[in-house]
């Protein structure tokens, strides 16, 4: 994607308004250098862009790119994520209307995890023996909900990752908590899961849905791997539903979510009825689903503010253009939430006994 002024504009823009009521509800400021505004914040990180950029010209692949883009842009970011914000890499849940500080936002992601096992009804405390006991964790980032739901069930785990530097940190997180002999992280492609048919009693995906360019293929392998009687949990951004008279999105809803797109190396979304669809298709029972965007709020904001610390400013100048330019699309995720296009969704469905 070609850093645009439209881009820069955003960021500035979004920034001004980061703690409106518009976007999220009122918020204690986390702390960042006072020598850092966030218009040399843009400034900085677009002209690091902008040299990145020139000294490496994209090149275009359709076969490959999206696979690689997706390894490399997690090679070179997990690190810094980690660094700043933990193990968990996805959104936290967070209670309408809620005030938060950045030591909030990592219990936020464990609840996030929580409340995704009760929507999905996972026994949690009353009967042992209906826990899981093997769970493979699809798109496993470096290993926090595999670890955690090891933990918390007793249970084996397995994630896949695209990334080879993603699965190594994952593997020696496992063994320094003394994990090593119940978790375990591989590289492998989520549309050709290297398991066996049936093999998991819950099939997790914590945010990984979005980078899948096949999403029948991404929805029958996660059922094929499922076991009879297992639970498939799915949390995913989305596109909002369509109405019944619309055959597609609006154009500038198109061009807003491209963007996203370019930045964050994702194909075209699809709406939370779509992975509904898909699900009904493969006869699989108990399907819901629910739109937690409104619990998501403070999450993209909060990030955001994390890069303008001088230790998150520091961290991104150090990394590659993949980094930087997802860090210029975050307030693009901001908007589209904002406008009622990106939906935060979660879907969960039961394979027959």
């Amino acid at each position: 994607m070609a850093l645009s002024a439209t881009t820069t504009i955003a960021f500035k823009t979004v920034n001004t308004q980061i703690c409106s009521r518009n976007f999220l509800p009122p918020q204690r400021h986390l702390p960042f250098s006072s020598s850092l505004s966030s218009s040399s914040f843009v400034r900085t990180v677009s002209a690091r862009a902008m040299e990145l950029e020139r000294k490496n010209p994209p090149v275009i692949d359709e076969n490959g790119v999206l696979k690689k883009g997706i390894a490399e842009f997690y090679d070179e970011s997990s690190g810094i994520w980690e660094n700043i914000w933990g193990d968990h890499m996805h959104h936290g849940f967070y209670p309408p209307d809620s005030t938060v500080s950045l030591s909030d936002h990592r219990a936020a992601q464990i609840r996030m995890i929580e409340q995704a096992l009760r929507f999905a009804s996972i026994p949690l405390a009353e009967d042992e023996r209906k826990w899981p006991k093997k769970i493979v964790d699809v798109g496993c980032g470096i290993g926090g909900s595999s670890r955690y739901l090891s933990q918390k069930f007793g249970a084996t785990a397995v994630g896949i990752t695209l990334s080879p530097v993603q699965a190594q940190r994952a593997n020696a997180l496992a063994a320094s908590q003394g994990l090593a002999n119940k978790v375990s992280f591989q590289v492998a492609d989520a549309l050709d899961q290297p398991f066996s048919d049936g093999q998991f009693d819950l099939v997790w995906s914590m945010e990984s849905g979005e980078h899948m360019p096949d999403k029948a293929k991404f929805v029958s392998e996660l059922a094929r791997v499922a076991a009879p009687g297992a639970t498939i949990i799915i949390v995913t951004w989305c596109h909002r539903d369509l109405g019944p008279d619309e055959e597609s999105l609006k154009p500038w809803e198109e061009k807003h979510l491209k963007k996203i797109c370019d930045a964050f190396y994702l194909p075209a979304w699809c709406s939370t009825a779509d992975y509904v669809k898909l699900l009904e298709s493969l006869s699989l029972q108990d399907i819901k689903s629910e739109d937690w965007s409104p619990y998501v709020a403070p999450f993209w904001p909060a990030v955001i503010r994390s890069a303008l610390s001088w230790k998150g400013l520091t961290s991104l100048l150090r990394s590659g253009l993949k980094t930087i330019k997802g860090a210029l699309a975050m307030p693009l995720m901001i908007e589209g939430f904002k406008k009622d296009l990106i939906k935060f969704a979660i879907i969960t469905c039961r394979k027959p006994e």
